[in-house]
């Protein structure tokens, strides 16, 4: 996973909430945010707000962290066109990350 920092708005069957998603891969992701509402098992939809546009994604929540936030598994049948931009997302971080560890 990738460490990051992208505004993120997620939805659950219960809630509706805006986090942060602080590491990313295109397996899954973390998403930072308050008053949680989901339980594990839970299937959420997760969009990334990013610059150029949104990536809309779905995946399971594997675990909670009370209080801080949880983790997501994206679901495999993910649209291609979202996947194409999650993996270019992850690319273009892994990337960025790379050269800021160089620096």
């Amino acid at each position: 996973r990738i460490k990051v920092n992208i505004r993120a708005r997620w939805e659950g069957p219960r809630t509706r909430r805006d986090g942060t998603v602080t590491d990313i891969s295109t397996a899954g992701c973390f998403v930072l945010t308050e008053d949680i509402g989901v339980e594990k098992r839970e299937l959420i939809k997760i969009e990334l707000l990013l610059p150029g546009g949104v990536i809309t994604l779905w995946g399971q929540v594997i675990y909670k962290a009370d209080e801080i936030g949880f983790g997501v598994r994206f679901a495999p049948n993910t649209p291609d066109e979202e996947r194409r931009k999650l993996e270019f997302l992850v690319k273009a971080e892994s990337v960025r990350s790379s050269k800021k560890q160089k620096e």
